[in-house]
């Protein structure tokens, strides 16, 4: 009779991430244990934040290939005003993005869902910031959404810009947004979200009955997806973004 499988393991697996992130190398999806739900990819995820000790309330969040809401840490966090410096690693891919704070909790509703107008009267501050990507999985999340989500959704660092006026969040689609790398443009183009709607996977979020009850308590910082791509950075260096006539920050990768 054939043995059955070893149980999945989460330590073992954010262990190995742990260990892939430090040396700041990738292996491949085919060598990894693979989480076969989104429990055992969260439990995985919240051994591999311990193993970081990333004790930042800023966050991310998109949804996955099947709609399920999720969200991951972002680490480490920065603010450009007090000198942003990130590390750069091969591979390493850049996004724009709009990030919100909460200015009170939202908690788990069980007698209706949230609507974008509540999310928008939770929402105390807006800003422009920057997400650096650089997965420890070489396909990222292109085979395994799954393993993805367990590191971290593929966050290596996040800088958060200049504070913006709240109504940009309802115009940051169309907004001019241009990115210049070593002086050289490498974005200049209208802004656009992959939902056009840049509280979308927020919304989706508020609105899963499945998440933790200590996630979007007031003071959470939380980045809303890519206004320009995910842009690959080839080498170290400084980065400008601009975002219309009103924000605009520089960050170092090192």
């Amino acid at each position: 009779m054939a043995a059955s499988a070893a149980p999945f393991d989460p330590r073992a697996l954010a262990a190995k991430l742990h260990g892939l992130r430090r040396s700041r190398s990738q292996a491949p999806t085919a060598e990894f244990a693979l989480p076969a739900d989104l429990r055992h990819a969260m439990d995985a995820q919240n051994f591999l934040v311990a193993d970081e000790a990333i004790a930042s309330n800023a966050w991310k969040v998109t949804v996955s290939p099947d709609g399920q809401a999720v969200t991951a840490p972002l680490h480490p966090y920065v603010e450009a005003d007090s000198g942003a410096r990130i590390p750069w690693q091969r591979g390493t891919r850049f996004e724009a993005e709009i990030a919100v704070r909460l200015g009170r909790d939202l908690p788990i509703r069980r007698d209706g869902a949230y609507s974008r107008a509540d999310i928008v009267d939770a929402i105390d501050a807006v800003y422009l910031g920057a997400e650096l990507l650089a997965s420890a999985v070489e396909e990222s999340g292109r085979i395994s959404f799954l393993l993805f989500l367990a590191d971290r959704l593929g966050n290596s660092g996040y800088v958060l810009g200049p504070r913006v006026e709240k109504p940009l969040m309802d115009s940051a689609g169309g907004t001019p947004l241009k990115v210049t790398f070593n002086g050289q443009p490498i974005f200049d183009a209208p802004a656009q979200h992959p939902k056009g709607d840049v509280l979308t996977w927020l919304l989706d979020y508020a609105n899963d009955g499945l998440r933790p009850n200590t996630s979007l308590k007031a003071g959470a910082l939380i980045t809303t997806g890519t206004l320009c791509g995910a842009i690959e950075l080839i080498t170290p260096g400084d980065l400008e973004i601009a975002f219309g006539n009103t924000a605009s920050f520089r960050l170092i990768l090192v």
